[in-house]
């Protein structure tokens, strides 16, 4: 019986990942998301009180899936730590795949539609882009300090600003209905990256 329940609770958190990327979360119904997971408004309800409980709910989940694939991913096996960096902007290239419910970002799509009305809901979609960009600081610290980088800026608002890009090229894809506008703006994000740290490598080292 545990199990069946868990398995439920499951099936609607995987649903509600799907259908918020692709109906927004003010469109999205209870009924959208009992539908796409195949269970009952009954079940919903016995795991969830309300829409605003099951996203916040989506929300810690989007979190715990998506740190799985990123700490599977193969950037962490590079050496250099601008090179993780670099390959970790190109792993979130390489996700630029299928429909753009299937690539788009849970979290931002949420926090767009509810920062002013659903305060819980936006407190709990910051603490996971945040959560995620802090997993950038810690390369992104190593590289200012091989590059002997002292500047204004620090790895935390550079990891921050990775996320940044990436929820805007996410926004450029659906305005346009099209992922190639997202790789764009992703491999520029990866030249800035580049020229940050060679030009203030360069500065640092004069001919």
């Amino acid at each position: 019986m545990d199990n069946t329940l868990h398995e439920s609770k499951t099936k609607l958190l995987d649903a509600a990942l799907h259908v918020i990327r692709a109906k927004g979360y003010t469109a999205t119904r209870i009924e959208d998301i009992c539908e796409a997971a195949g269970l009952t408004k009954g079940s919903f309800f016995h795991h969830f009180k309300s829409k605003e409980d099951l996203a916040l709910a989506a929300a810690e989940y989007w979190g715990v899936v998506t740190s799985r694939l990123f700490a599977a991913a193969p950037y962490h096996a590079v050496a250099d730590p601008l090179g993780r960096l670099l390959a970790y902007v190109d792993f979130r290239k390489a996700l630029l795949m299928g429909e753009l419910p299937q690539f788009t970002c849970l979290v931002g799509t949420m926090v767009q539609e509810v920062y002013d009305t659903h305060p819980l809901l936006r407190e709990a979609c910051d603490k996971s882009i945040r959560d995620h960009a802090a997993t950038l600081e810690a390369d992104i610290a190593e590289a200012m300090c091989q590059s002997s980088i002292h500047a204004d800026w620090t790895a935390r608002s550079l990891a921050l600003y990775t996320q940044a890009v990436i929820q805007g090229a996410f926004i450029l894809a659906k305005a346009q209905h099209r992922s190639d506008v997202a790789a764009n703006c992703i491999d520029h994000l990866r030249r800035y990256l580049e020229l940050l740290f060679t030009q203030s490598n360069t500065e640092e080292k004069p001919s």
